[in-house]
């Protein structure tokens, strides 16, 4: 999967993937296919973007 990185939330929070989830929602709202995935070397929750849903600019993980 190749996906642009919106923001990083850290998996060490006292509140775990929440703050990524509600993020994701909010972007979701307006229109946009947010979703939260794990990123198990970065001990870190990421809200992506689909590479095709993307716009050309920001990091790209695969």
């Amino acid at each position: 999967m190749h996906a642009r990185v919106l923001k990083s939330f850290p998996a060490g929070a006292p509140r775990g993937a929440w703050p990524a989830e509600e993020y994701a929602a909010a972007q979701q709202r307006e229109g946009v296919p947010a979703t939260v995935v794990m990123d198990l070397e970065s001990d870190c929750f990421l809200v992506v973007l689909p590479v095709q849903s993307a716009a050309a600019s920001g990091p790209v993980v695969s």
